[in-house]
């Protein structure tokens, strides 16, 4: 069986659509979060119920399925090209395939024909109160099998229960893991120190910290070790900071501090000593000892950097060059746009295109922050994209060619040409 919906929408339409879908997952501002039980609850929930293989809860962006839970696969993301879920997104409606080697769409799918040997797959969209698919709520098996109205319908009550949990996390104000602050809420309060700083003329500065090699860490000594490399850097970090400084977890190993009555050479000074205390602390175990180091990017406040979306994106940029520079240093906004004429950076996620090779070539991105003079990029490889492309932002009519400055792996830093 499989469920579609036919909304015979013009191209136009469906762009416009995409936008607005792109639009409320941003405000949710939930990609890349840290693990959450909630969503680890239900996908275990989905295999206890309908014993199969994997459960699946996802948010999808422009170029990606990003597993938010996920308990069966190996993986924590695949591009969204590539995704069963990307029919589900297109349609707006439950598909149930009891086969996939009998539809057409997924037969020829390495998933299919290759060793994950998935044979049956059900997705249900993830809606927010407004009507947008944000993402889906899956279940997957390596044998085809059956899968009933009422099996459908306790699909989606488990859609609506991750939905539920979703708005329930707008709410919360410290990350379990590490005791820093989440991410919309160290947003919030930097919002309201942001406005004392512009009202009273008084500096501000912003670091973005993120763990170097995170995922070997994960993938070699297991997530127990990951976790505890998280705890030590927040504890690590809350040595060098002020009581007054904010501190929170943007993402899975990403941090973020802003700094208060700081301005840019005492921000570069701060990013110096977490950089040290971080790459100093040993992280122990039964796994045994491990070292961890990590890669800074500074800004402050300024005329063009005057909230904290530019802010964070500007902190951003800079830690990328960092990493992208050999990781375990420390890189400020202010250097970058020196050497490379760049300027304020707003904070979005819209779909995007890289065109080179004459055009022949295309590559699907979201474009994660903008300016009038360059973009951050997010790719699912950046394997094969050269020094210069073309930039499209589908439904915008925005199109240039930019010059790549910065390249670690799935985050591209352009300069506009």
């Amino acid at each position: 069986m499989v469920v579609t919906k036919a909304f015979g929408r013009s191209s136009a339409e469906v762009v416009q659509r995409e936008s607005e879908r792109l639009a409320a997952l941003s405000q949710l501002d939930l990609l890349d979060t840290p693990r959450d039980e909630g969503f680890e609850r239900v996908v275990r929930l989905i295999k206890s119920i309908f014993s199969i293989d994997i459960g699946l809860v996802s948010l999808i962006d422009a170029h990606r399925q990003w597993y938010a839970a996920c308990s069966g696969l190996a993986a924590t993301q695949v591009p969204r090209e590539d995704s069963f879920c990307r029919y589900v997104i297109d349609n707006e409606e439950p598909i149930v395939v009891p086969d996939t080697t009998k539809d057409i769409r997924f037969a020829q799918h390495p998933a299919v024909t290759g060793e994950t040997h998935i044979r049956f797959y059900a997705g249900v969209p993830l809606k927010t109160k407004a009507g947008h698919t944000i993402g889906t709520v899956c279940a997957i098996d390596r044998r085809a099998r059956s899968f009933s109205s009422r099996d459908l319908t306790i699909l989606q009550e488990l859609s609506g229960a991750a939905m539920d949990r979703i708005e329930l996390m707008q709410s919360a104000a410290t990350d379990s893991l590490t005791e820093a602050l989440t991410r919309r809420a160290f947003k919030q309060e930097a919002d309201q120190l942001i406005s004392l700083a512009r009202r009273h003329q008084h500096d501000l500065s912003c670091i973005v910290l993120d763990i170097d090699h995170f995922k070997r860490v994960n993938d070699t000594h297991g997530h127990a070790a990951g976790d505890d490399a998280l705890k030590a850097v927040a504890c690590a970090c809350r040595t060098v900071l002020r009581a007054g400084d904010l501190f929170g977890r943007l993402g899975g190993e990403e941090f973020a501090v802003l700094l208060p009555h700081i301005d840019r050479n005492g921000a570069e000074a701060v990013a110096e000593k977490l950089r040290l205390v971080i790459a100093s602390q040993a992280v122990s175990g039964a796994y045994g000892t491990l070292n961890v180091t990590a890669s800074l990017g500074s800004t402050s406040l300024s005329i063009i950097g005057k909230d904290v979306d530019t802010l964070l994106a500007q902190a951003d940029a800079a830690m990328y060059r960092a990493k992208n520079e050999g990781r375990n240093r420390c890189v400020s906004w202010s250097s970058m746009s020196a050497e490379d004429g760049m300027n304020a950076r707003r904070r979005v996620l819209k779909a995007g295109s890289i065109l080179f090779n004459d055009r022949r070539s295309t590559i699907d991105c979201t474009v994660r922050s903008l300016g009038s003079d360059g973009a951050s990029l997010s790719v699912s490889a950046s394997t094969g994209i050269p020094a210069e492309f073309v930039l499209l932002i589908k439904g915008e009519g925005f199109e240039t060619r930019c010059r790549m400055i910065t390249n670690d792996r799935q985050n591209l830093e352009v300069a506009f040409c």
